[in-house]
């Protein structure tokens, strides 16, 4: 069980995707928003692997002294457009105030436990498999530049789930893409894509219902499930459904979750 604790933080911030703008988000945060002792998580597509390695951890120590001086910490969750590799095992970012986390994680801070749930389909996907930047998976450079990466859906993970809930009880969710509960504003997009992509529209469909397992899990276990955050779709909604505030981020959208008292 992956279990990262916050005990500093006096609030919580949830992003939409930044899609590798980590300079932009610290400024933001930490310069014009000025948040204090905040744990910021992103929802997924942060932009991990489009860039050289070595790269992200340059990216930390450039904002190393705006994080540490508003003693923030910056987490992020995997999104369809990030690289799995650098979110679990040897090569997940780790930094003391700037880190991937892996699937299936849980958060502790402000008296909440967030758990974190990364991946989704990409609806280019064919667009980006016939790049010239496209670069089959290659074992021995888990770490090379691409545009693609054919792991990139969600998983249920009931034996997890099981774990997590012997020790926690989740109240608050962030995942990259949401349940079938949530209703999407359009879906113009999934439909231009699906014409060159014959499974698109099944496996978006199969995404869907594996955050709808996840749903359904912790509430019939009883998890007090008040909070679900999300990304993914460009596109900012924000609505409650059986005692749950569902929560989609447009692009760098904020939204604080509320302390519980």
């Amino acid at each position: 069980m992956n279990v990262f604790d916050f005990p500093e933080a006096r609030s919580i911030v949830v992003v939409g995707d930044i899609h590798g703008d980590f300079n932009k988000l610290i400024h933001k945060c930490c310069l014009r928003y000025r948040l204090k002792d905040s744990l910021i998580v992103v929802a997924g597509d942060c932009g991990v692997g489009f860039e050289r390695p070595g790269y992200y951890d340059h990216v930390y120590e450039r904002n190393r002294k705006y994080l540490s001086g508003s003693n923030c910490w910056l987490v992020m969750i995997r999104g369809n457009h990030d690289n799995p590799a650098y979110f679990n095992g040897p090569h997940r970012l780790c930094h003391e105030r700037f880190m991937t986390v892996p699937d299936y994680s849980v958060l502790t801070a402000c008296g909440r436990v967030v758990l974190c749930v990364g991946g989704a389909v990409s609806v280019d996907r064919e667009l980006r498999k016939n790049s010239p930047f496209y670069r089959k998976a290659d074992p021995a450079a888990p770490l090379e530049r691409n545009v693609y990466w054919e792991d990139e859906a969600p998983v249920f993970d009931r034996g997890m789930l099981e774990e997590i809930g012997e020790v926690y009880e989740i109240d608050t969710v962030v995942t990259h893409t949401a349940p079938l509960v949530c209703d999407r504003i359009t879906k113009q997009g999934l439909f231009y894509f699906s014409v060159d992509d014959e499974r698109l529209l099944a496996d978006v469909e199969e995404e869907r219902e594996t955050l709808e397992l996840l749903r359904n899990y912790l509430m019939e276990r009883g998890h007090p499930l008040r909070y679900w955050y999300y990304g993914h779709f460009h596109q900012s909604w924000h609505y409650e459904i059986q005692g749950v505030m569902y929560n989609m981020l447009d692009i760098m959208e904020f939204r604080e979750v509320p302390n519980r008292e």
